[in-house]
């Protein structure tokens, strides 16, 4: 589970096939995805990318997070899990702890629970809450401080995978999101892996 360089997957990144737990044991690990590292195994212009953390052949993204995004990345051998949990119909929860620019009030928790409408339309309703800032590995680099303006953490449930959903929805409500973490995939959870580490499910 160390950090291992090595880029020597195909740039295509093929979906796992269906058919694939027919012939060998499925396969499903949670990856702590540290802040800019792309969601995949290769990249032309040297960034950080999966293949520096995970050294497992055969499995592949259940989905993605953005590269300045952090927390839980699924990674399955099993295409059938993977539609699971990635494809639309299946309205997979998603759990994000998103520290947010200001202090959103009541009304503005209300319109970003209630599904605010982005460019792509409407989006389901959430589930939202105010958060004690949870304890979390610092970020490298860290978030901006401003002494006259203030952060909150918001807890935010989604059941869809938009393109930089969340952060999309919190600047629809006025309060751009600063850092954002994933802490739940359905019933899967980050738990206490670090930054960069990951464990078989």
């Amino acid at each position: 589970m160390s950090r291992r360089r090595s880029r020597v997957r195909s740039r295509s990144q093929p979906t796992p096939r269906a058919d694939r737990s027919a012939r060998e044991p499925s396969r499903l690990i949670a990856f702590n995805k540290p802040f800019n590292v792309l969601c995949q195994f290769t990249d032309a212009a040297d960034r950080a990318t999966l293949a520096d953390y995970i050294d497992q052949p055969g499995v592949y993204p259940a989905g993605r997070l953005d590269r300045d995004s952090e927390g839980l990345l699924l990674l399955t051998n099993n295409g059938r899990l993977n539609a699971k949990i990635t494809q639309p119909r299946s309205h997979q929860s998603k759990t994000y702890w998103a520290q947010v620019d200001g202090a959103p009030d009541d009304d503005a928790l209300a319109a970003l629970a209630a599904g605010p409408t982005l460019s792509d339309g409407p989006t389901r309703p959430a589930r939202v809450r105010r958060l004690t800032p949870p304890t979390l590995w610092p970020r490298n680099p860290p978030v901006r401080y401003r002494k006259t303006v203030p952060t909150t953490w918001l807890e935010i449930v989604i059941t869809e995978g938009r393109n930089r959903q969340v952060r999309r929805m919190t600047a629809a409500v006025g309060a751009p999101t600063l850092r954002l973490v994933r802490v739940a995939i359905g019933d899967w959870h980050l738990g206490d892996l670090a930054p960069g580490q990951w464990r078989p499910l």
